[in-house]
């Protein structure tokens, strides 16, 4: 539960812009690496505190300011000081819960999405991703430092691959949200793997494993749904909108991730239907197994209810040398095999008549 709510007990009563981490706590520290680069040169560096980082506001060139890690407020508070950042806005980048949006402050935008990764025990990561968009200048905020869906983004800015360096930082930004958009799609070929094996698995074995493991996609789904609806919404504002931020060359390529983000919905609803599908067809296949018992349990009973009859009479201990009505088969050389054979005929012959009306 704690993946689609977390707590933010901790802030109860504080007032507005309290700079607060509500998320994981970890144990690595923070990172902060620079990128400063134009389409001739490019420079990159880590540095230790965000007092190194004011420099690079107000250079012509483009900085792309990577913020790794959460859990260290104060490099956080230094950095919106330097860069202008509004208290809100801080508070939100420390809010891990947010729900993805886009907020314009005029001589920024501020921009909220979830990203999905794979970590090294190759377990699906869900993380917040703010970013920050000005002038010449990206700041970007992750909040865990594992699985850094940015790489390819970074060695594209090394070999000068594409247009990236030829391109001003709204570009950049394009770039760092169409890569969190293709970690969704490696997300959904892992999750489209698991349900073609769970519908193998149900046909030919419905397991009670099969049953929790089609829950747990369910609940997989439906935080894929949650991050992803909200995603289109700040595309389709930060490709049709017009803003002094972004350029016209720079919004088809917005829209474009836009389109890819409608594929993605389209994707994560079709396996939301066919989860219920295959939902359905485990219990239909329970339900079928259960019929087939009771269906041979209800034909063994029925097949003795005549035999228990026979027994039954011949059973009762009437003295047969007083009574009227005398059982002379008891005295008879053959009276047991008769009675056998005659309980075995019955069965023979109510077997053949389920067998004609197609009950066996």
């Amino acid at each position: 539960m704690m993946r689609f709510l977390k707590r933010r007990s901790e802030k109860s009563g504080m007032p507005p812009g309290s700079l607060i981490h509500i998320g994981e706590v970890r144990k690595e520290d923070a990172k902060v690496k620079i990128m400063d680069y134009t389409e001739q040169h490019i420079e990159e560096k880590e540095v230790k505190n965000a007092g190194e980082c004011e420099p690079y506001k107000d250079k012509e060139s483009v900085t792309w300011i990577d913020v790794e890690g959460l859990h260290n407020v104060k490099i956080l508070e230094e950095l919106g000081q330097h860069f202008g950042l509004h208290p809100l806005v801080m508070e939100d980048i420390l809010n891990t819960d947010q729900r993805p949006k886009v907020e314009d402050y005029t001589d920024y935008i501020y921009i909220v999405l979830k990203m999905f990764h794979f970590n090294k025990a190759k377990e699906i990561v869900t993380e917040q991703v703010s970013l920050i968009l000005g002038k010449n200048y990206v700041i970007s905020f992750q909040e865990g430092i594992e699985g850094d869906t940015f790489n390819s983004v970074r060695e594209r800015l090394r070999v000068d691959k594409g247009k990236i360096r030829k391109m001003g930082s709204d570009f950049l930004v394009y770039s760092l949200i169409d890569s969190i958009i293709d970690s969704y799609f490696l997300v959904l070929e892992y999750y489209g793997d698991i349900i073609d094996d769970v519908e193998d698995r149900l046909i030919k074995s419905p397991e009670t494993t099969v049953l929790n493991t089609i829950h747990g996609l369910k609940r997989e789904m439906l935080l894929l749904r949650k991050s992803v609806w909200p995603t289109r919404e700040v595309l389709n504002s930060l490709g049709r909108e017009e803003n002094d931020l972004i350029s016209q060359p720079v919004q088809p390529y917005l829209r474009d991730v836009y389109d890819h983000t409608i594929h993605i919905i389209d994707t994560v609803e079709t396996f939301r239907d066919m989860l219920a599908g295959i939902l359905d067809i485990y219990l239909s296949s329970i339900s079928y197994t259960m019929n087939e018992v009771m269906k041979v349990l209800t034909i063994i009973a029925t097949l003795f209810i005549p035999l228990t009859f026979i027994v039954g009479v011949y059973g009762m201990n009437f003295n047969t040398d007083i009574s009227p009505w005398n059982m002379p088969e008891l005295n008879w050389r053959f009276g047991y095999p008769a009675v056998m054979a005659v309980m075995l005929v019955i069965v023979i012959f109510m077997l053949l008549y389920f067998r004609r009306k197609k009950w066996l």
